[in-house]
C-alpha cells in the first residue's frame, strides 16, 4: 500500500454490510482484494454462541481483513459486553450492536429490529459494551418497526441514545422493520426507502457519523449519498457484484493504486483456497468458492464461470485449481 494512503485506511467512507450466511471471513477475504480501504462487518453473530461456543470458529479472521467490524445480536448487557470483549482480544476494529434484523429467529430472542422500542435497554447494552472495550462501539438500526412511519421514531431513538451513550456512529437502513406479516426477505424490499429521514438525521445530528444503507446498487448513488451523509453502507450488490467495489478506493478514497487486475484478483483468490483447504481446519473449496460466483458479472462467459464453481460434480475434487480453469473460459472469451 502507499504509505500516502495511510491516512484513509479504516475510514467508514464505504462499508459492506453484515450479510447472515454471506460475509464469512472467505467472503471478507475476497473483498479486501479488491478495496483496500472500505470497512468490512462479519456476519451477526449471537452473544450468546461465542460466550459459550467455539470463539475460534466464530471470531477468527484472517490476516489483512483488517479494517473488520464485529456485529454481535443479543440483549443482555453483560452477555454483549462479555462477547465485546472477547472480539476486541482477537483482533476487530469495531464492535457494532445489531439493531435492525427482523427475522423470527432474532424476535424470539428479543433483539435484533425488537430493540427500536426498547431505546432504554439499547443504552445499556452499549453502555455495558463500551465499558468492556477500548475500540468503538456502533449501533444499526431501521428507521422505525412496524407501522411506525414518522421521521421522529427514528430521531428520538438517535437522540435518545446520543445522549445516553457514548455511541456516535449510527447506521441507518432506511426502510422499516416489519417484523408481522413480511419474511426477512420482503423486508429487505417492501418497505420503502426514506432516504431523506438519513439525511435528515445528519442535519439533525451534525456532530454524529450517520451511515446510510438499504437499496444502494450503483457508484453513482454511492456518490450521490455522500453528498447528505458520512458513509454509505453496501449489501446484497457487494456479494453479488463484488467487482462494484474495484473502483472505491481510487474513486471514494482517492488512493494512488490502480484498481486490482482480474488476473491478479483470481491468482489470490485461488492461492488462499488452496491455503484454506491445506490448513486442515475444515475448510472445503465449496466454502470459499461460493462468494466468488458474482466476480464476472457483466464479462463475457459469466455464465460458465458460476457454473464451473457451483458444479457439484467439479467441487468434490476438493482442488483449488478449477479456478484457474474456470478463468481460462473468461479469459479467453474477454479483453482486459
Amino acid at each position: 500500500m502507499n504509505p500516502t494512503d495511510n491516512n484513509i485506511t479504516g475510514s467508514r467512507r464505504l462499508s459492506i454490510a453484515p450479510m447472515l450466511d454471506w460475509t464469512d471471513r472467505h467472503y471478507r477475504h475476497m473483498a479486501r482484494q479488491i478495496s483496500r480501504h472500505t470497512w468490512l462487518y462479519s456476519e451477526m453473530i449471537n452473544a450468546g454462541a461465542i460466550i459459550y461456543g467455539d470463539q475460534d470458529r466464530f471470531l477468527m479472521f484472517n490476516e489483512g481483513e483488517q479494517p473488520v467490524a464485529l456485529q454481535l445480536g443479543g440483549s443482555e448487557p453483560a452477555d454483549l459486553a462479555k462477547a465485546a470483549k472477547a472480539g476486541e482480544q482477537y483482533g476487530y476494529n469495531e464492535i457494532n450492536l445489531n439493531c435492525g434484523c427482523p427475522s423470527p429467529r432474532v424476535q424470539k430472542g428479543a433483539f435484533g429490529a425488537c430493540l427500536m422500542n426498547e431505546v432504554g435497554l439499547v443504552a445499556d447494552c452499549l453502555n455495558s459494551m463500551q465499558d468492556a472495550v477500548r475500540i468503538p462501539v456502533t449501533v444499526k438500526h431501521r428507521i422505525g418497526v412496524d407501522r411506525q412511519t414518522e421521521y421522529q421514531t427514528v430521531a428520538d431513538f438517535v437522540g435518545t441514545l446520543a445522549h445516553k451513550t457514548a455511541c456516535t456512529t449510527f447506521i441507518v437502513h432506511a426502510r422499516n422493520a416489519w417484523l408481522d406479516g413480511l419474511s426477512p426477505k420482503e423486508n429487505r424490499e417492501v418497505p420503502p426507502l426514506k432516504y431523506e429521514y438519513v439525511y435528515r438525521l445528519k442535519q439533525e445530528f451534525p456532530n454524529l457519523e450517520i451511515i446510510i444503507n438499504g437499496g444502494v446498487t450503483t457508484n453513482e448513488e454511492i456518490a450521490g449519498h455522500l453528498q447528505h451523509v458520512d458513509g454509505v453502507m453496501v449489501g446484497r450488490e457487494a456479494y453479488h457484484n463484488p467487482m462494484i467495489m474495484r473502483e472505491w478506493d481510487q474513486r471514494f478514497y482517492h488512493s494512488s493504486e490502480p484498481p486490482i487486475e482480474y488476473a491478479e484478483l483470481v491468482d489470490r483468490i485461488f492461492r488462499y483456497s488452496r491455503e484454506q483447504i491445506q490448513a486442515g481446519r475444515g475448510t472445503i473449496l465449496r466454502h470459499t468458492v461460493r462468494h466468488y460466483l458474482g466476480l464476472m458479472h457483466g464479462l463475457n462467459k459469466a455464465r460458465v464461470w458460476r457454473r464451473m464453481l457451483s458444479d457439484a460434480a467439479l467441487l468434490k475434487d476438493n482442488d483449488g485449481s478449477l479456478i484457474l480453469q474456470a478463468w481460462e473460459e473468461v479469459k479467453n472469451a474477454n479483453t482486459f
